[in-house]
């Protein structure tokens, strides 16, 4: 016999209590949580003091948005700081209006960590695809990179729970043609997130359940090498193509990333061309 909350259990009736009571996981392995918006919350709220911070500080914006040249400086950071910051109010409403909507739902579903891991990885792909095929002087920066990784996590969720796909399919397609159509805006951190988000939604839907939070964290751990791997190819590339190193060793990229920048373009212009994520 078993002590129990109340007198004692004999042992088949423990294990069959076991059995039927539920685990307190989601379908995908996430444990349920009292407060299931609480990352995206969290991630909102960083997303706004960064935004603040760029208003107040123009060094502070200098040195964080995504600028190919930049990165391969040496400012590594850029890759990550950069998906945290907006160039203006419309901008910051919408990438967080999206962030809410994927991100509630892809926590819940999902569980924290795998989330936020999510939510992370992508970002980073988002930034190194921008790091790859951007101009070297092109100024990028917004949470895009990361939102469709959650678009395309997202998609597999509905697929693998056979709901209807129709209008996220249409959403999606309407912000692809955005995308391509509309200038200034960075298709690269586009693409990028999307992928990485298909392929980590996909290995979070279908791992098998037994080692399945091995599975999830070992693609997160495996996309995030490989991204970093892609930047270490793309520094050697650029450091064997002739005139970068010197234009770099002579502080053109430093001097200009702490210009001032305007933040509120006037007719669609700015001081920079920036491009928004």
């Amino acid at each position: 016999m078993q002590p129990a909350s109340v007198g004692f259990q004999c042992p088949d009736c423990v294990r069959q209590g076991r059995r039927d009571t539920r685990s307190g996981l989601t379908a995908f392995g996430g444990r349920l949580s009292v407060r299931p918006r609480a990352v995206t919350s969290t991630l909102i709220a960083i997303n706004v003091a960064c935004f603040l911070a760029a208003h107040v500080s123009a060094r502070f914006l200098g040195d964080t948005v995504m600028q190919p040249f930049a990165v391969y400086s040496g400012d590594y950071w850029r890759l990550i700081t950069s998906t945290f910051l907006h160039y203006q109010v419309l901008h910051i409403l919408l990438n967080m209006y999206a962030l809410w909507i994927f991100g509630t739902f892809a926590e819940v579903q999902l569980g924290r960590w795998r989330f936020l891991g999510l939510y992370l990885v992508s970002g980073f792909v988002g930034s190194v695809t921008v790091f790859w095929f951007a101009p070297l002087g092109q100024v990028s920066l917004g949470a895009s990179g990361a939102i469709f990784g959650l678009f395309g996590a997202t998609i597999v969720i509905f697929r693998k729970r056979r709901a209807n796909m129709t209008q996220l399919l249409i959403l999606l397609a309407l912000n692809l043609v955005i995308t391509f159509t509309i200038p200034n805006i960075s298709w690269q951190a586009h693409v990028g997130g999307l992928v990485s988000g298909l392929v980590i939604g996909y290995a979070y839907a279908y791992a098998p359940r037994p080692q399945r939070a091995v599975v999830h964290g070992g693609v997160l751990v495996l996309i995030f090498a490989l991204a970093v791997a892609g930047v270490v190819v793309r520094d050697r590339e650029l450091a064997a193509t002739p005139g970068v190193p010197a234009t770099a060793a002579a502080g053109i990229v430093r001097s200009a990333s702490t210009r001032p920048m305007a933040l509120r373009p006037h007719c669609g212009q700015a001081l920079w061309r920036t491009t928004v994520l």
